[in-house]
């Protein structure tokens, strides 16, 4: 976890949980586990304020809790989980998605589900067919039934599943069948139980729901009355009590990662062979976990019997179309025997290999120019090359290539390996080797996006502070040289930021969605260098 990472998630807490929630959670970030009173007594927060804080961390999933490294008896330690704070930077995504899937009504599922943190399946089904029907026509409204189909189709296809049991989250998972005397009892797990630990991670429970959603009629209703409708719906027992249900974020980032796989097929070779792959892909997509190197071994007439309908290509066309996509450099698709016509894969991991590739050799590109990109790619496919011969294979002047390659150095884009001839290292009788290593530069890239990320964040929220005091300054008859004080606030560089900011306000949000695919693909090829 870097000082990037840290930084960008205090940011977070703070815009959607407030001030204290940020506080605790950025503490635990930094100090690691640390029970109630340690948090308490370091972070100077009443102990009331501490338990509400971490009850909302554990109602997001952004807290862990279990017992103390003491051992039994131990007071309760709680971890936070920086990976899953940042996930907040996705949930317009997972939502965009889920509409993309299932409609609107897949959509508001998933959007009150990440709001909440974990929800009943029939608090949810309420909630969804309430505000669907509100924005419907006078006098139409939304059957439960049909809330019910969508969130039963996130579950069939595992974009939800069921919360670990609250009582195993806090204590590891003991035995209660007595040990057998001279046996040596099983070491307790002090992992915490994820969901997939949960042998009906994706049953549904039997839930009696009948009716239709309820249109708001009045606006102006007080907090008292609110809070009797919700405590009323809550007490109204349809049977799966206790079931809470939450986003499988690993399914959602499996998708993606499909998806940017189709995309990647379909550029490189054509929009038939893309749609092959999305058949393996969908074939497999259950079954196939995420740190799986390959998909499940499909045959060529498993393959040929799940095309959709309106691909109605022969037999013989989809074998050289497999045979094409085999022989790929890109190595997308490999084949892993003969039998049924061909048993064929998909390579998850070199497909995230080629694809962060790829996501590296275009930021040098946009920043450097494509000469520089030229060397880059040269250096990725190569591996090790001196100066003179990175000029002949670029086909670059020695001026140039010399400018360039320090340039990219000194990004720490390239490195430079000395392998001496004799022991005293001497600089005549060394060889000076430039390389590319694509995962330590995959890593510095990704904490660039998440620097651009705390950026951006950062000069919106000062901006909409002074403009918030601005207006409240005016509307109370304030002086303008009281004004022009609370304008001059901000630096004249962070002014022009501002302005560039605001000049192209309409693409920051297509921006920010750029920014978390890089940093998506980026993340998605560490952790598989990490499983392989």
């Amino acid at each position: 976890m870097t000082a990037q990472e840290v930084r960008l998630c205090g940011l977070l807490l703070q815009e959607h949980f407030g001030e204290v929630v940020e506080r605790i959670g950025t503490h635990l970030l930094r100090a690691g586990a640390q029970n109630l009173r340690n948090i308490a007594n370091e972070t100077n927060t009443p102990l009331d304020l501490v338990k509400k804080s971490l009850c909302v961390l554990v109602q997001h999933g952004a807290c862990e809790f279990g017992s103390g490294r003491r051992g039994p008896g131990s007071p309760v330690e709680y971890r936070a989980s920086c990976e899953r704070v940042l996930r907040v930077l996705r949930y317009p995504r997972y939502i965009y998605t889920a509409k993309t899937l299932y409609g609107d009504t897949g959509e508001l599922i998933v959007e009150e589900v990440l709001q909440r943190g974990h929800m009943t399946m029939s608090n949810t089904v309420k909630t969804v067919a309430d505000r669907l029907t509100h924005n419907m026509e006078e006098g139409r409204s939304m059957e439960y039934s049909e809330v019910v189909s969508a969130f039963s189709k996130l579950v069939e296809t595992h974009f939800l599943q069921r919360c670990p049991p609250v009582a195993e989250m806090g204590t590891a998972a003991t035995s209660t069948t007595p040990a057998t005397p001279g046996t040596p009892a099983a070491p307790a797990s002090t992992d915490p139980p994820t969901a997939e630990s949960n042998p009906d991670c994706y049953k549904l429970p039997h839930v009696t729901l009948t009716g239709r959603g309820k249109r708001r009629r009045s606006s102006d209703d007080s907090e008292e009355q609110r809070r009797g409708k919700k405590a009323k719906m809550d007490s109204e027992s349809c049977g799966d009590e206790g079931i809470y249900w939450q986003v499988n974020f690993e399914r959602f980032h499996q998708h993606f990662r499909d998806q940017a796989i189709i995309s990647a097929v379909a550029s490189k070779l054509d929009q038939t062979s893309s749609e092959i792959v999305r058949t393996m892909l969908r074939m497999s997509e259950v079954t196939t976990t995420q740190t799986a190197a390959y998909t499940q071994p499909l045959s060529a007439n498993e393959i040929f019997r799940s095309l959709p309908p309106n691909y109605s290509i022969s037999r013989p066309i989809l074998d050289q179309y497999l045979s094409l996509l085999v022989d790929d450099p890109m190595e997308f698709v490999g084949k892993s025997g003969d039998s049924g016509g061909g048993m064929y894969v998909v390579n998850l991991q070199r497909a995230l290999a080629n694809l962060a590739r790829a996501t590296l050799e275009s930021v040098v590109q946009e920043r450097f120019g494509s000469r520089s990109a030229r060397i880059f790619r040269l250096l990725l496919r190569k591996r090790h090359l001196e100066q003179k011969q990175v000029e002949d294979f670029a086909m670059i002047p020695a001026k140039e290539a010399k400018d360039m390659l320090y340039t990219l150095l000194s990004e720490n884009l390239v490195q430079l390996q000395e392998i001496p001839k004799t022991p005293d290292h001497a600089p005549s009788r060394t060889f000076y080797l430039y390389t590319v290593n694509q995962l330590p530069t995959a890593r510095l890239l990704l904490q660039h996006c998440y620097k651009v990320h705390i950026q951006t964040k950062r000069l919106l929220e000062k901006s909409q502070r002074i403009e918030a005091i601005l207006a409240s300054l005016q509307a109370s008859g304030a002086e303008p040289e009281q004004l022009t004080e609370v304008e001059e606030m901000i630096t004249a560089p962070e002014r022009q930021q501002l302005e560039a900011l605001r000049h192209h306000i309409n693409k920051l949000d297509s921006t920010e969605n750029q920014v978390d695919e890089t940093v998506f693909l980026l993340e998605s090829y560490i952790f598989s260098t990490k499983t392989k």
